[in-house]
């Protein structure tokens, strides 16, 4: 009974996920791995394995949904996901020679940079024309993509909120067609990283596959509220919970080497 009620939880919480990604293009995997770790009881390798497979498979289905609405630009997105491809791929083989506690570790550092970059804010402006997309500085990008997605495949982090500024910023997009194309991009390297994670590591695929269906029904619904709701409050509402677990998660993991 106890096994069915943790499997029960970790499904109304991986909704939260869905909505995450789907309402703000990224904070997926920000959640999804403490969800694993602490409440599932997996091991940090298969958590992140596991996060990579459920924030990817998300996504795809939230990413549909946004270029239903007009919200995705598939060249940009495919561009940028491309190279964040070959750095998830090696960040994910790289993670099988580190330890799991500093994996967490890491993983809590990239919590509280998230919650920084949230709570700092920052507009994106208007969309540029479709010359914009040909006027892209692809070193950038590259340099981008390959940090992005190295980052992805190490600690299982999707990287939506470092894809979104990237896109608002270089691609000259506008916020809500930059979440949607950050979908695209997390997609592509959360599959890459997922790749890298399983020549080591196993998955319970029962698991994953509940996470990962409740999570996409997250994802549906929180691409409708898109239009609904105030980028910059929900953002920082996020931001302070985001904070909030990563000082959890990383004094938990502190507690534990001393």
């Amino acid at each position: 009974m106890y096994a069915g009620v943790v499997i029960v939880l970790v499904a109304v919480l991986a909704v939260l996920v869905g909505v995450s990604l789907g309402l703000l293009g990224g904070g997926g995997s920000i959640l999804t791995v403490p969800l694993l770790v602490y409440v599932a009881g997996m091991d940090a390798k298969e958590a992140i394995a596991t996060s990579l497979l459920v924030v990817g498979v998300t996504s795809a289905v939230a990413a549909v949904s946004h270029a239903r609405a007009g919200r995705v630009r598939w060249r940009t997105g495919v561009t940028f996901g491309a190279f964040a491809m070959g750095g998830a791929y090696a960040g994910g083989r790289v993670a099988e020679f580190l330890p799991g506690t500093l994996l967490l570790v890491a993983f809590a550092v990239m919590m509280l940079a998230t919650a920084w970059a949230m709570l700092r804010g920052g507009r994106g402006g208007g969309e540029r024309g479709g010359g914009a997309h040909d006027g892209l500085p692809w070193l950038l990008v590259l340099a981008e993509g390959l940090v992005v997605g190295f980052v992805t495949g190490i600690v299982g982090a999707g990287g939506g909120f470092l894809v979104v500024p990237a896109l608002v910023l270089l691609g000259g997009l506008s916020m809500p067609v930059a979440i949607g194309t950050s979908l695209v991009v997390i997609a592509m390297k959360s599959g890459a990283g997922l790749a890298g994670y399983l020549s080591s590591v196993s998955i319970d695929w029962v698991t994953a596959g509940v996470v990962t269906m409740a999570a996409v029904l997250g994802a549906l619904l929180g691409g409708r509220l898109v239009a609904r709701v105030h980028p910059d409050a929900l953002r920082r509402g996020f931001g302070w919970f985001v904070l909030v677990v990563g000082v959890l998660v990383l004094g938990q993991e502190l507690l534990a080497l001393v």
